[in-house]
């Protein structure tokens, strides 16, 4: 398939560059138009940061491999089903996830109400209908039906993830945390009902930093 065409200025060009090496090392198939449309949302994402601090991150291809790379290195140890994206920020991993999985049911899930403006035109501006933004707090997140995966990116402790989103989980459900370094002491604090499924050491293309993703279970 081709490769998404440099979007302008040359280091938007570097960004796309990078982005297509980066999602053939993940072993990710993704035609031009979702690389192009990754960029977009990458694009709208320093627009917004001009004005409001959505992100520390501006160097284009420091985005692509701190936020569509590092989000998508997840992909392969989620189940399917519907996803919430607790704690969604600024749409991480929530939109790179929806982005590539297009029958994937995605909830975007923030208490902010700037963020959820800036989801609000990201959804729009690439069309992701099957995703749902939900303003709030985990806490009172009531939604139709509960998940089979939900997602948290530096949003809390393990236990405090548990507990605050434990409720929301279908049957055989899991909460996957993005972490950065193994996080030892934090294993250690996850209580009954709740289990450590896996725990995954991550590779993200470019980035010499630690990731892990911890998968936890609820007992039946």
């Amino acid at each position: 398939m081709g490769r998404a065409q440099p979007m302008g200025a040359a280091p938007w060009g570097r960004a796309a560059k990078r982005l297509h090496t980066g999602l053939q090392a993940l072993g990710l198939a993704a035609d031009a138009d979702t690389e192009t449309r990754l960029l977009s949302y990458l694009e709208t994402l320093a627009r917004w940061n001009r004005v409001f601090n959505l992100t520390a991150i501006h160097d284009p291809e420091d985005m692509v491999e701190r936020h569509i790379l590092d989000s998508l290195a997840i992909l392969p140890h989620l189940p399917t089903g519907r996803l919430l994206d607790m704690g969604s920020g600024a749409g991480l991993p929530g939109i790179p996830i929806a982005v590539l999985q297009a029958r994937r049911s995605v909830t975007l899930l923030d208490r902010s109400r700037k963020r959820m403006d800036f989801l609000t035109e990201v959804v729009a501006r690439l069309a992701l209908t099957q995703v749902a933004l939900a303003h709030g707090r985990v806490e009172d997140h009531a939604p139709e039906a509960p998940y089979a995966v939900i997602t948290a990116r530096a949003f809390a402790s393990l236990n405090d993830i548990a507990l605050s989103a434990g409720r929301l989980l279908a049957q055989g459900g899991v909460i996957a945390a993005m972490k950065g370094a193994l996080p030892t002491e934090e294993l250690a604090t996850v209580a009954p009902p709740f289990t450590i499924q896996a725990v995954h050491a991550l590779e993200v293309p470019g980035l010499a930093a630690k990731r892990h993703l911890v998968v936890l279970a609820r007992d039946p």
